[in-house]
């Protein structure tokens, strides 16, 4: 039986080839130990200064103080239901759309994807898509931020691609035994479809999670803030007057870095957990999307 014996260039090129990935694995997760390490140090360290990787003393005050702030809890009440809301609204909108383009039976699925395509490079812009959202009522609704993007353009195609492998037979079965095409949609094609659900799942919830940009322009409610946007008060625009009154003088100058790592921290580790359950199929769903065009 032959044996590869690697050769000295090609034992070379594998040392830097994992020097080079390791460092930039070190590069890559050195801020988030910094900002968890700063979350959790006392006050002496981090009046000092410098590069923390790891507390001298584990604290819970940064913590104590943002999950005792009220408008804390309700930006990330508001992350969280516009996530579950938003990324439900989505699979079952972009579902509902790529089935029946997914048969070539369709009349006019041609001029419908076509005109899907169209979107992805063009688009009316910033003014027209605010006018319509303000003349449909959805300003200061949770509504302005999951409708304008209700459906992804790309993963539509994916997910329609994905139903064109499924083989036909099995959904004519179904006809024939009397299901109408809501019940092979959701009884045979959506359970047989899990690994690109699964991954446009994760998708459309990193997506809302992150909501920013949509938020600053539609919601001028602070009571609708979700956790971004809270961060982006604490963080560039300076520190909430909620915050600001929880604290005395002596605290002020070092309390503000915690909190906002401590806020990085929780509004971070919720998508981190989501991913490991949904990973396993991220790879096979998307693969399997792309098969056909």
């Amino acid at each position: 039986m032959y044996h590869y014996k690697p050769t000295l260039g090609s034992r070379i090129f594998d040392v830097s080839n994992y020097t080079i990935l390791v460092l930039c694995g070190l590069a890559t997760l050195l801020p988030f130990i910094y900002i968890l390490a700063v979350s959790f140090a006392p006050i002496e360290q981090v009046l000092r200064g410098g590069l923390i990787l790891w507390p001298e003393k584990f604290t819970l005050t940064a913590y104590n103080t943002i999950f005792s702030n009220s408008s804390f809890i309700r930006s990330l009440w508001v992350t969280v239901l516009l996530t579950v809301v938003g990324t439900f609204t989505n699979v079952v909108l972009t579902g509902l759309m790529a089935y029946p383009l997914a048969k070539k039976t369709l009349k006019g699925r041609r001029v419908i994807l076509f005109l899907v395509l169209f979107t992805m490079l063009f688009n009316g812009g910033m003014i027209p898509t605010y006018m319509v959202v303000k003349w449909t009522g959805l300003i200061n609704t949770l509504w302005a931020m999951i409708l304008p993007m209700a459906i992804s353009a790309f993963n539509l195609i994916i997910m329609k691609n994905f139903f064109q492998s499924i083989p036909e037979e099995i959904e004519e079965s179904a006809r024939i035994d009397g299901s109408t095409h809501f019940g092979v949609l959701f009884k045979i094609v959506f359970p047989l479809s899990m690994p690109a659900i699964a991954t446009f799942t994760l998708f459309y919830s990193v997506y809302h999670w992150n909501q920013f940009f949509a938020a600053i322009i539609y919601v001028h409610d602070t009571g609708l803030w979700p956790i971004q946007v809270l961060l982006r008060q604490m963080i560039i625009i300076g520190e909430t007057t909620e915050f600001n009154q929880a604290m005395d003088s002596t605290e002020m100058q070092v309390l503000p870095t915690t909190i906002k790592m401590a806020a990085i921290v929780v509004a971070t580790v919720p998508i981190l957990i989501v991913y490991p359950f949904l990973q396993k199929h991220f790879a096979k769903g998307v693969m399997l999307g792309s098969v056909k065009g």
